[in-house]
């Protein structure tokens, strides 16, 4: 059994593989649409968007441990926007292009394919902070129900990060410039470097305490798998992202443009349910805080769940704790 498991870890394993259908492409973006195997018994479709970096399959990681699966399950009409993996070509792609063209355009695929008039947006990581800016700019009675998963809205208090990134000595304008594309190994690096004991020697004792558990090797290596397999950073959206986010919040501050739109969280006026990790690392939770005393929603829940960053969307906790209170919270705001 040691060295079957051993043997497996060499391999890579199965992943993002609920059945689901391309409906629609824009450059590199792909929008998928997931079977309900049961039917769909929720009028209201949902929308899922992830960050501009790591791959989305985290959202449908392997039969049994997916929350795309679970959802399709229970009845939903599923849709995910897969940004994809931007070319040099790319490098010159903001978020403006990403809130204001890609996003637009694929909502409107998803409420032509379902036949809906309404949807719900759900946003994970940097993908919440991106559907928060879209809820923003386009605050039409479309979107029902805005769902944020451990989503960075208030830069103010973003650890280790606020001093890394910290103007006086990051030129994120020469980074940019130089990389044009930054690269996913240098992401997962800040990441990791977070919590350095943890992350580099602590995945891989516990994997030598449970290599005989057939079960554990497969999630583990699963996951290593998701942790390992980025996506570069197209070089002007990241300089946004650092510069007008973490060195100058100007989301929370109510200072955003794009292409001369204001973004202002005022303007979300749909139900809204704010996720956050207790044990977040990489989006502590004073950074998705204070979104609800933002937003112009009166229909406005947060939800709190014990577990860190990736432990909160894949996983035991994941199953017990938050798709089911997810499950029940979109139920009653999905039209039957």
């Amino acid at each position: 059994m040691l060295a079957e498991n051993l043997l497996k870890l060499h391999a890579s394993p199965p992943v993002g593989m609920s059945p689901r259908e391309l409906v629609w492409t824009k450059n590199k973006a792909r929008l998928y649409r997931y079977a309900a195997p049961g039917g769909i018994r929720h009028k209201t479709p949902l929308l899922f968007v992830y960050a501009l970096i790591n791959k989305p399959y985290i959202l449908d990681l392997t039969p049994g441990n997916s929350l795309i699966e679970s959802l399709a399950a229970a009845g939903y009409d599923v849709f995910l926007l897969d940004w994809g993996i931007p070319g040099e070509e790319d490098a010159g792609l903001g978020f403006e292009n990403y809130v204001l063209e890609y996003l637009p355009r694929a909502a409107r695929q998803v409420l032509e394919k379902s036949g809906s008039d309404r949807f719900s947006l759900f946003g994970y990581c940097m993908g919440g902070t991106i559907c928060a800016m879209y809820a923003a700019t386009h605050p039409g009675p479309e979107l029902a129900n805005l769902v944020l998963l451990t989503s960075p809205i208030d830069f103010s208090e973003a650890g280790l990060y606020s001093a890394w990134l910290d103007p006086a000595h990051f030129d994120v304008e020469r980074v940019a410039r130089t990389l044009k594309l930054v690269p996913p190994e240098m992401l997962d690096l800040g990441a990791k470097l977070l919590k350095p004991l943890q992350n580099y020697v602590g995945p891989y004792v516990r994997l030598l305490e449970k290599i005989e558990d057939a079960e554990f090797v497969k999630g583990w290596q699963v996951m290593h798998h998701w942790v390992n397999d980025g996506v570069p950073f197209p070089g002007e959206a990241y300089r946004q992202w650092v510069r007008h986010f973490y060195q100058e919040n100007r989301l929370i501050r109510g200072e955003l443009e794009l292409r001369g739109v204001p973004v202002r969280l005022g303007n979300i006026r749909c139900s809204v349910l704010n996720v956050y990790a207790e044990l977040d690392h990489i989006v502590p939770p004073a950074m998705a805080l204070p979104l609800l005393d933002r937003v112009g929603s009166t229909d406005k829940t947060l939800l709190p769940i014990n577990a860190g960053h990736v432990g909160v969307v894949a996983g035991r906790t994941a199953h017990r704790q938050f798709i089911p209170k997810l499950e029940a919270w979109l139920r009653i705001r999905s039209q039957g």
